[in-house]
């Protein structure tokens, strides 16, 4: 299985203590406000914005909260303008990594991110270096106790979906961006929920990491989602269930 997956269901695990922090509050409003002031503050004609009030309502985050991250966005309330920023680096074990980020200051968080990345055992490497390993897809983990292949494949496949993938416990669904909302929409009107569901970048080939490797990388993952300003991080390792399982025992 592709790193993206099995760093999504990580993610999805660890997405209560992650709220707990505040962090994804932080994360989630600059992306509603740098949206809102892209594309206007009506999530109906703004797809980013939509994407980014999902994210919201996903982790609770108050409406107000919402509302005033859009008016700030829209100019109707002041606020800081943030910058989109673009990050391409290697890991542990050779992988290929994007950073994706918001930020009011590109110095410092240039800074701060290739200091986590010389910390973790990764460096930066030139702009675009990675990023043509990477495409941009619609992308859906259902967990197969929520419902049977056959819907799923049927559902998804009706709406446009290109692939739908499976493992020992999820399906993984796979679509154009153009698509996304079309794929989820039938998702949820059968009823059949979602562990993750995303517009997001997807390696066109993995990287095999093995030993000591992987517990660094995944650390330097970690590392790199938990910096404030760091939106999305992208990677394109494979590792193995049973390493995997290794890390899991160990934590």
């Amino acid at each position: 299985m592709s790193g993206h997956s099995k760093w999504a269901k990580i993610k999805h695990k660890k997405g209560a203590e992650d709220a707990k922090r505040g962090a994804v509050f932080t994360k989630i409003t600059k992306e509603i406000t740098a949206a809102a002031k892209d594309g206007g503050g009506n999530p109906d004609s703004n797809i980013r914005l939509r994407a980014a009030m999902t994210r919201a309502r996903e982790a609770n985050m108050p409406q107000g909260n919402v509302e005033n991250a859009i008016k700030k966005g829209t100019g109707e309330l002041p606020g800081i303008v943030f910058e989109s920023v673009m990050f391409d680096a290697r890991g542990p074990g050779g992988v290929a990594i994007i950073i994706e980020g918001l930020t009011d200051n590109k110095n410092r968080t240039t800074a701060e991110i290739r200091n986590i990345l010389t910390k973790k055992g990764g460096s930066m490497s030139g702009a675009g270096s990675a990023a043509f390993m990477f495409t941009k897809k619609g992308y859906f983990v259902i967990e197969k106790a929520k419902a049977s292949e056959d819907a799923v494949m049927e559902t998804v496949l009706d709406a446009g979906a290109e692939d739908v993938k499976t493992d020992e416990d999820t399906f993984e669904v796979i679509c154009d961006p153009v698509v996304f909302e079309a794929v989820k929409n039938a998702l949820a009107a059968k009823k059949i929920e979602t562990s993750s569901a995303e517009v997001t970048m997807l390696p066109t080939s993995t990287v095999k990491v093995e030993g000591n490797d992987v517990k660094n990388l995944l650390g330097l993952m970690e590392a790199l989602e938990e910096h404030e300003d760091v939106q999305h991080v992208h990677a394109n390792f494979d590792i193995s269930e049973e390493d995997m399982a290794k890390i899991a025992e160990e934590e």
